[in-house]
């Protein structure tokens, strides 16, 4: 009997050494991935600059749990759409922009986000950049008129870009991809469409105009052609009527000499030759 007491004390010293060995593992160590960076930071201390006491970690991680504790913020690129807001421009127009931002942590910085926030980055996505991307869209859109962003919209948005680079870099992100939607105040996408129906009627009525003055060359030019044709004809016509004319006013003459002619040939006196008429001629 006292064996097996002895055996089932070993047994359950064993059984207490190894789950408290389990507990200690799940609360003393953790794993950081590599599409993670880990910040091992002390609770309870500041260094002598007043910064909070912490490193980058990667892979298995070993710590106090009463006065060290592990964070850890992803590298791979976040995908943020946000809802829309509004801006005003220089000239009080109103205009809504449905901004989408990619940007991913600087793995370097990634200690100096966590001092600096101490939040999750869903927190530092909804606050702090939601924040720097409307200020960017708002001082850009107080140096346009309305006329002007809707002209320049390219333009516009580069410089918001760079104005929201400038601003997340510093902080330790990095800008892969921002694309928005710019939307005009109701008024003025009724004064773009009516001004772009007038465009596209002037450019149907130039048209008309153009195919008019076409259609009327092409009937002055046939007019033309048919005048000159008619113009050959008659010359053709005068040609022929004047050499006729020509003919028939020599033959006249003969006739009108016959038809005269009383008969008699004439009478030639001293001599015995008497002349000949030709009469043929």
């Amino acid at each position: 009997m006292k064996i097996e007491s002895s055996h089932l004390r070993n047994f359950a010293i064993v059984v207490i050494a190894i789950s408290a060995l389990v507990i200690l593992m799940s609360t003393c160590c953790t794993v950081v991935d590599t599409s993670e960076v880990g910040i091992r930071f002390k609770k309870f201390s500041l260094t002598d600059q007043g910064k909070l006491d912490a490193a980058p970690v990667t892979g298995w991680v070993f710590y106090n749990p009463i006065s060290t504790s592990v964070y850890t913020y992803p590298v791979y690129v976040q995908r943020v759409d946000y809802s829309p807001f509004t801006v005003t421009t220089k000239d009080a127009a109103v205009f809504s922009m449905d901004p989408v931002l990619a940007f991913r942590v600087n793995r370097d910085k990634a200690v100096d986000i966590f001092a600096k926030y101490r939040k999750p980055l869903e927190d530092i996505e909804a606050g702090y950049m939601r924040t720097v991307i409307y200020d960017a869209y708002r001082i850009t859109a107080n140096s346009y008129t309305s006329d002007e962003l809707m002209a320049s919209r390219a333009q516009f948005e580069s410089e918001v870009r760079n104005m929201l680079e400038h601003s997340l870099i510093q902080e330790g992100f990095i800008v892969e991809e921002f694309t928005s939607q710019i939307t005009p105040p109701e008024s003025l996408s009724q004064a773009i469409e009516a001004k772009n129906q007038a465009i596209q009627e002037a450019l149907k009525a130039e048209n008309l105009v153009k195919q008019a003055e076409a259609n009327a060359k092409i009937a002055i030019a046939k007019a033309e052609g048919e005048a000159k044709a008619l113009r050959i004809q008659a010359d053709g016509e005068a040609y022929y009527n004047r050499t006729v004319a020509a003919s028939l006013n020599e033959l006249l003459v003969r006739q009108d000499a016959i038809e005269k002619w009383d008969g008699k040939l004439p009478q030639y006196v001293g001599g015995n030759n008497i002349p000949m008429i030709n009469l043929g001629k």
